[in-house]
Order: C-alpha cells, then sequence, then structure tokens
C-alpha cells in the first residue's frame, strides 16, 4: 500500500488512497486458513480508468472497501452471468464460500460490468456493481486478476498455513508478478509462458508506466489479446528497461488447467485456463469444486492427514476443456 511519503513514488493522480484488485472470474479461491482481510491491494493506473468518472469509481470503490481500503475488483459481461443453469459468476462467488478464510472477501467484492446485462444480474445477486463507461471500446468479462499479497508482518500476526504463508509471502517482494500456464524451472517470466488471468502488481511509478505502455500498444494492435501485448512488450525487455523487479508464479499454489498443482495444501488458486469455451470452463470448474469438497471432507474426518497424504490427491481430468479445442470456433459456446 503506497501512504506516499518521501521514501515512496506515488503519482499525484491515484485513485484516493484506494488499493485495489482485478479479479480474473475464472479464478476461484481454495486456500487453506488464510487471512486475507489483511491483505494490501495496490492501485491501478488511473489511465486504464480514465474513461470512468473518477468520483462514482470512488463512491463504487468506498461501499465496497475494507477498513484498510481493501477492495476486490472483478469484470464481467453478458456471457459470463449467463448459463444453462450455472454461470461463472456463480462459480467464482461459491469458491468464497467453499474456499477456507475467504468467505469474508465476498463482502468486499466489486463488480464491474461490461454491459447492462451483467449490471442487471449483479443487482439481482445484492453484490457491489458498477457499470463500466468506455470509450468506444468493448469490455469483455474476465479478462485481467490483479492482487496483492501480505505484508511480513501481517504473515506473522495472523499466522495462516505455512503454504499460504510462502506463496503471499512473494508478493511484496517484487513490482509485479505474473501467473504461468506451465511453470518451468525459473522464476524470470521470461522462461515462462506468462498468463496475465492472475497477476499482483505494486502501485509505483514503474508499474504505472508499465501499465501506460501496455494498454496502449493493445489500443493499436489488432488481432492480439492483451497478454500477447505483455509476452511481445516483455520479450522486447521492457520490464529491464523500466527497472521493474517481475517474478513468474509457480503452478504449485497458482494452479491451473494447464498444469495442475500437485498439492491439495498448498494451492491458493486455480485458473480455468487452456480453455476455449465459458461452457467448458464450467464444467471443469464445476469438477474443481468438487475435488476440492472431496480433500476438505478427507482432511475434516482425519485430522492426521500428513502432506505426503495430501500430496495423492489428484484434480479431476480437465475433460471438457482438452475436447473444447476439437469444437470449431462459430459453434463454441
Amino acid at each position: 500500500m503506497c501512504n506516499c511519503n518521501a521514501n515512496m513514488d506515488c503519482p499525484k493522480n491515484s485513485i484516493g488512497n484506494f488499493a485495489i484488485a482485478l479479479l480474473l472470474i475464472e479464478v476461484v479461491y481454495l486456500c487453506l486458513s488464510c487471512q486475507f482481510q489483511t491483505f494490501q491491494w495496490p492501485q491501478p493506473p488511473t489511465k486504464a480508468l480514465e474513461a470512468v468518472p473518477q468520483d462514482d469509481l470512488e463512491a463504487a470503490l468506498s461501499k465496497a472497501s475494507m477498513p484498510n481500503k481493501t477492495v476486490i475488483i472483478t469484470i464481467v459481461n453478458k456471457a459470463y452471468v449467463e448459463g444453462d443453469d450455472t454461470s461463472m459468476l456463480d462459480l467464482f462467488l461459491e469458491s468464497f464460500w467453499i474456499g477456507e478464510g475467504t468467505r469474508e472477501m465476498a463482502d468486499h467484492l466489486l463488480v464491474v460490468a461490461g454491459d447492462q446485462t451483467a449490471y442487471d444480474r449483479c443487482i439481482f445477486r445484492r453484490l457491489h456493481c458498477y457499470k463500466m463507461v468506455g470509450r468506444g471500446r468493448r469490455y469483455g468479462g474476465g479478462e485481467t486478476l490483479h492482487v496483492g499479497g501480505l505484508h511480513r508482518d501481517d504473515v506473522e500476526k495472523d499466522s495462516p498455513s505455512p503454504a499460504c504463508a510462502r506463496a503471499w509471502l512473494q508478493f511484496h517482494l517484487h513490482d509485479l508478478q505474473i501467473s504461468t500456464d506451465k511453470f518451468l524451472s525459473s522464476h524470470r517470466p521470461e522462461d515462462n509462458s506468462i498468463n496475465t488471468g492472475f497477476y499482483f502488481v505494486r502501485s509505483n511509478n514503474k508499474t504505472i508506466a508499465l501499465f501506460q505502455t501496455w494498454y496502449a500498444m493493445k489500443n493499436n494492435s489488432i488481432g492480439k489479446k492483451e497478454q500477447d501485448v505483455l509476452s511481445d512488450l516483455m520479450l522486447k525487455g521492457i520490464f529491464r528497461q523500466l527497472g521493474l523487479e517481475v517474478r513468474a508464479l509457480h503452478t504449485l499454489y497458482f494452479s491451473g488447467f494447464c498444469q495442475d498443482s500437485k498439492d491439495f495444501r498448498a494451492v491458493t488458486t486455480v485458473h480455468a485456463n487452456c480453455c476455449r469455451s465459458i461452457s467448458a470452463k464450467v464444467a471443469d470448474l464445476k469438477a474443481v469444486h468438487r475435488d476440492w469438497r472431496r480433500f476438505k471432507a478427507a482432511t475434516a474426518t482425519n485430522k492426521t492427514v500428513t502432506d505426503v497424504d495430501a500430496a495423492t490427491f489428484r484434480w479431476s481430468a480437465h475433460a471438457a476443456c482438452v475436447n473444447s479445442w476439437n469444437i470449431p470456433m462459430n459453434t463454441v459456446g
């Protein structure tokens, strides 16, 4: 969290003193015993939000924020709030319920709707809601996730499980940390296939410059997703040029469909990546919920389950997402 003192770089045009997290709707929280309420979430660059009237945004943030001005934001559109029986938004909200130490986070969730349908559904669910205002840009659902981490003192004070502490302590040591489709042996982002579905960013002049460059290039890049644009910038050396400390996140803690975490006790989030359709994501995220409930039931009835035993649990095959790649794009739901 930036306190704007002489020792920190703080933009004068930052949005109040709010710290913000943008959450990908395809990520579910499954952290054992993590105390999230003390997280210091980073401020996003104002360039990305300049289309939104500042006063209205601050009012929305104020309603959803924790006492320490922590707020979580997820961006959704019609496709993410509708479904035959269960939507991506339904599963996302359910993950706050079945995760451990995550229920209170739902009270501080701000849903930013990219269209009227998403906004109406958000209001119906009695959530904190805000309708995005754009200038000629269509806002899709679930584009990015920015997540802030615990300070070292917070970890010592709240005493979360060792696995969660190790995962979240990483966050205050770097400017930017990005999830990966498959984690290779190095934490260097250049050595991994980065995925902007989940990332942590600390607000400072360096990261703001990165976001301004990133989104300016994205708006002028035809046929490229924001993840592709950031990857291009990374390979051209922008992290080094801006003096950024960037780290790739390990899939042991930040699991995904491209590469499952091998330890249920260590996993903090599960991301429905490497999947082509929303219907396939829904099907396989339902399986993730079942697997998690099975693991929780086993540990609840057998308090002597060891880390070795926990490692024997396996995620269900992501069959729907695997099969989604065999379906022509014009028929993908």
